[in-house]
């Protein structure tokens, strides 16, 4: 038993050299600590040009200050979930649904709304999940890229009900995505979370700065800080 001690902390402290030469290098990137190897921020995704000047402005004019207590937050200070705000005859949740998946069914008695099967290349883990509706149907959820908590703490705490309505059932800051990688994300915002699919960061943190400036939403010094890293390593199109 004596004997097998060298070799397990062997093994172990091989394990250790080959985390830290996969960060080093790029290939694993921790929340909050990039690799400083020059070419890993090629890996987070790109945008087009123009695009990705915008968010550089917006980030720039967005505020930075603490989070506000999460004090008197509940979902249904942003209304009824998955209202339909665009009075299309569709939830926001299949509206999204629809947009995102591909090979969309309809369910045969709701006249192209309610979704019953389709495919998702899920761009937080690169995933291919098969959407069932029923019993499955947590595999695919619909993800508010700004969190409705995070917006609360930043900011939408002074906003009137119907602008937190809007906001909650905005397209533009929702997307259909892996199930467990949403839970794993919570509330947290780009210096707490990011997707798993690093090729997807540019576009994730391009989305999160468009919709904070579109709204007036306040930054923390971390997550400004992180976005501007991010946006930093962007490549474009």
């Amino acid at each position: 038993m004596l004997l097998r001690a060298p070799r397990a902390i062997g093994l172990a402290l091989a394990a250790v050299v080959l985390l830290v030469l996969s960060w080093l290098v790029g290939l694993v990137d921790p929340p909050g600590l990039a690799s400083p190897a020059p070419w890993a921020g090629s890996q987070i995704g790109s945008v087009p040009a123009d695009r990705l000047a915008a968010a550089k402005t917006a980030l720039a004019s967005i505020q930075v200050q603490g989070r506000a207590p999460k004090t008197g937050y509940a979902r249904e200070r942003f209304g009824e979930a998955w209202d339909d705000v665009d009075r299309n005859g569709c939830d926001t949740r299949n509206d999204v649904l629809a947009r995102d998946l591909k090979a969309v069914v309809f369910a045969r008695a709701s006249v192209h709304c309610i979704v019953a099967s389709g495919e998702l290349d899920d761009p937080y883990t690169a995933k291919h999940i098969s959407f069932v509706r029923g019993q499955r149907s947590a595999e695919v959820q619909i993800d508010h890229l700004v969190p409705l908590s995070d917006a609360w703490q930043k900011g939408a705490q002074q906003w009137t009900a119907d602008q937190r309505r809007k906001f909650a059932n905005d397209p533009a800051n929702l997307l259909a995505v892996d199930g467990p990688a949403n839970q794993e994300k919570g509330d947290g915002d780009v210096a707490t979370w990011l997707p798993p699919q690093n090729s997807f960061r540019c576009e994730y943190t391009v989305r999160v700065v468009e919709i904070k400036g579109r709204y007036g939403l306040w930054m923390t010094d971390a997550e400004h800080g992180k976005a501007e890293q991010l946006l930093g390593q962007c490549r474009t199109t």
